[in-house]
């Protein structure tokens, strides 16, 4: 189901949280749990995933985890200021030990001059380091390819963060 490089770096996070005794929430938009959905395809990320979030929606945003709707009026669901959120409450709200959070516009619709097609925001925050979000423009290539390279992404930055 997933690529091959995926499959390998979801089970190398998987090993670094075990070997830490730290857990892993995600909050999703655009990839619509796509990195839960390969973190779970690993044997045994059970004892490390506490379990994920996809919130779509900008209601989804605001209900299921936390974030607050004066942020999202203000800066735009597509945004470090609501990825950075939507990471934090997915911590705050699980309790677990490290959130990863990814907020774009995936296409082929939906971009505009000021936020593209292919822009993706994507969150780390943690019980033990300082929040980080990251800014990717994975360009027109299409839906699939945005939300493959906003996995890819993320468990890099889920894997630099573990470390």
């Amino acid at each position: 189901m997933f690529p091959a490089d995926v499959l390998t770096n979801a089970k190398h996070l998987i090993d670094i949280l075990r070997d830490q005794n730290r857990t892993l929430t995600t909050a999703e938009s655009c990839t619509g749990g796509l990195v839960a959905a390969a973190i779970t395809a690993v044997p045994g990320s059970s004892d490390v995933f506490y379990g994920g979030f996809v919130t779509y929606s900008n209601d989804a945003k605001e209900h299921m985890i936390g974030v607050d709707a004066e942020l999202i009026k203000h800066h735009g669901a597509v945004s470090e200021a609501v990825a950075h959120a939507m990471a934090e409450c997915a911590v705050s709200t699980t309790g677990a030990d490290l959130a990863v959070s990814i907020t774009g516009i995936a296409g082929p619709g939906g971009g505009s001059p000021h936020k593209p097609v292919g822009l993706v925001y994507i969150a780390i925050a943690s019980v033990f380091d300082a929040p980080r979000v990251e800014r990717h423009m994975f360009g027109e290539a299409g839906r699939d390819e945005v939300r493959l390279a906003s996995l890819r992404a993320a468990l890099r930055l889920l894997e630099e963060a573990a470390k």
